[in-house]
């Protein structure tokens, strides 16, 4: 009995932390499609656009990239998120593609 509590704290301390605990994936979906940014996604990679994050030659190794990427687009859509409206876009491209810990 006395490894239950045991194994119970091991468990609970071993769960993947959220890279981006204050975005919100819904406002983060929202703002992503209002930016259009699958458009540019289409044209490099064709399709509905989604195939850019899952490609296997993949530029976003850690969820720091993919918040540098996501900054990296916004200048190129003209987007001008805040802060926090880009943590939530993170939020929703880990919680949709990616799933870093």
């Amino acid at each position: 009995m006395r490894l239950l509590p045991l194994l119970l704290t091991m468990c609970a301390t071993s769960a993947p932390a959220d890279p981006f605990p204050q975005g919100a994936p819904d406002t983060g979906e929202r703002l992503f499609d209002a930016a259009r940014c699958n458009s540019c996604h289409v044209k490099i990679v064709g399709g509905d656009g989604s195939g850019i994050f899952t490609r296997p030659n993949s530029i976003i190794p850690d969820a720091a990239a993919l918040l540098n990427r996501i900054r990296f687009c916004e200048t190129q859509t003209g987007a001008r998120w805040t802060a926090a409206e880009e943590i939530h876009v993170a939020a929703f491209l880990n919680r949709t593609y990616y799933h870093f810990p």
